[in-house]
């Protein structure tokens, strides 16, 4: 009998695969990074090919590691970095560019001109997105027109498009030979393509784009087999059963399933989730529309999303291209050695701002600087920016929501740091609660994945698994909550109106 799922987690900057027990218990992990690729300022890129590749080797590590076979496992769940695109011939199997990733910000022009007289909301009432170089489509879009011969062969029916999840899975079943070319409702509904209501690609909207409809993937629920492992010796004939895009896959792992329930994923960026039931609910405040989950045949449920472009990768920016610390978990230490931010704010608005502004014309700005301002400083203030961010996000939710958020659920890397979490619940004077399992992105994937094949046999026997492990109250006074906001607000209207037609 099969005791076991895994879980494939392409992430932003590394994919893992983790084996997990009926319980939710991690049993092994396997995880490989993998480039970051920065041809232009604001361009971002992925080879899926190393990508694949690190897939097909991690999956061999976690089994190793546990000393398992493909016969003790169930099913194979899903979950990925949700906007990257990745298109490829379907013949070959070879990608005719690398992944346009998430936070690639090249295709501004392109919303423009989509946008029109008529603005970024365009579509919005249908897709529950504004038009951004956040989302899938308009990176389509840039392929067929910048990579020579793409269009032509699109226009054929040769060139197949997915976000990683859908190309983790045409290859893991087979690829050119038979693969199957799928994806969920959750990652479709971050293509600016899917109609919220009918869950179908909206043939206008593609016209609009000129995107042939060909080279979209079928969509499926969240949960449901879609094939077997073929191209994988490790887990031949192993069902495919679960795909979540990871802000999603992290809600259904920390067992948010219901109207009200929400998480926060502190990752490369922070994305909150507040579910909203069977019911779609167009934001007022700068929020996304989107699809939480479908399982099976049931209704969809749908949910608000406040997305956070730059979190954990700008410490990963002061590991790397500033070289103030040597490590990630160096920064809590620095950020320790002094008593608060010393007046600077750091707005990392790399990729331009995402929630609740939506700015692209923003860039990053550290401000507040005199002499006194020390590496720690700065060290403090980039931690801090996580939760500035995150605090105006959930301003969002409770506002477009009309009730207040009574908790915080929180997951993801950063989590690990107790002086982040500390400050987050002071700045929300709201408890901050991390689960046992903080590997809840890959859970979630795991969880939708048992649950069609009979593994787990409903939301009951999840939610029976998620534990508390730390929880974190406000000590913050009111006024200084207060004046600490006004001072990030005021820093972020610095970072703005930076981007004109001559600066990139």
């Amino acid at each position: 009998m099969a005791d076991y799922v895994i879980a494939i987690d392409q992430g932003t900057t590394s994919s893992r695969a983790i084996i997990f027990d009926r319980k939710g218990n991690i049993v092994s992990v396997g995880q490989r990074e993998h480039e970051q690729i920065f041809p232009k300022p604001g361009w971002v890129e992925h080879d899926a090919n190393e990508i694949w590749r690190n897939v097909q080797e991690v999956i061999g590590v976690a089994l190793a590691k546990a000393d398992l076979t493909r016969h003790d496992i169930a099913s194979i769940g899903i979950t990925n970095q949700r906007e990257t695109a990745v298109v490829w011939d379907r013949k070959t199997g070879k990608p005719v560019y690398n992944a346009i990733v998430w936070q690639d910000t090249r295709t501004q022009a392109i919303v423009d001109r989509l946008a029109g007289d008529e603005g970024v909301d365009r579509f919005k009432s249908i897709v529950g997105l504004p038009l951004a170089t956040y989302f899938s489509g308009t990176k389509i879009v840039w392929i067929l027109e910048n990579v020579e011969g793409a269009r032509e062969r699109a226009e054929a029916g040769d060139l197949l498009f997915g976000t990683t999840d859908s190309w983790v899975l045409w290859n893991l079943t087979g690829g050119p030979e038979g693969g199957v070319h799928a994806t969920d409702v959750t990652n479709a509904s971050r293509t600016l393509f899917m109609d919220l209501e009918t869950l179908e690609w909206r043939d206008d909207i593609l016209e609009a784009f000129d995107v042939p409809r060909s080279m979209l993937p079928k969509i499926c629920s969240s949960s449901e087999v879609y094939g077997v492992a073929e191209n994988s010796s490790l887990l031949r004939e192993t069902p495919v059963s679960g795909i979540l895009g990871d802000q999603q896959a992290a809600t259904f792992g920390q067992a948010a399933f219901d109207a009200g329930e929400s998480k926060n994923t502190y990752g490369t960026g922070n994305f909150l989730i507040f579910q909203t039931g069977t019911e779609i609910v167009h934001s007022k405040n700068g929020l996304l529309t989107t699809v939480g989950y479908k399982i099976g045949d049931e209704p969809a449920h749908y949910a608000l999303e406040g997305s956070i472009a730059v979190t954990g990768s700008l410490i990963q920016w002061l590991r790397d291209s500033l070289g103030i610390i040597s490590s990630a978990p160096e920064v809590e230490r620095l950020a320790a050695s002094v008593e608060d931010n010393g007046g600077v704010y750091f707005v990392p608005a790399f990729s331009g701002l995402y929630a609740p502004y939506w700015r692209p014309d923003a860039r990053g700005a550290i401000v507040g600087m005199t002499r006194f301002v020390n590496k720690s400083h700065i060290a403090r203030a980039a931690l801090e920016a996580t939760a500035f961010q995150t605090r105006e996000v959930l301003d969002a939710v409770n506002a477009d929501s009309g009730v207040n958020l009574e908790e915080l659920k929180v997951d993801g890397g950063m989590t690990a740091n107790d002086a982040l979490m500390q400050f987050q619940a002071d700045l929300l004077g709201v408890p901050v609660v991390r689960p046992m399992i903080t590997e809840t992105t890959a859970l979630g994937a795991a969880y939708a994945a048992g649950l069609a094949v009979g593994f787990w046999q409903g939301l009951d026997d999840l939610r029976a698994n998620w534990q508390e492990d730390k929880r974190w109250t406000s000590q913050m006074a009111d006024e200084e909550r207060d004046r600490q906001m006004r001072l990030w607000k005021k820093a972020v209207t610095k970072s703005m109106d930076w981007v004109d037609d001559d600066v990139k």
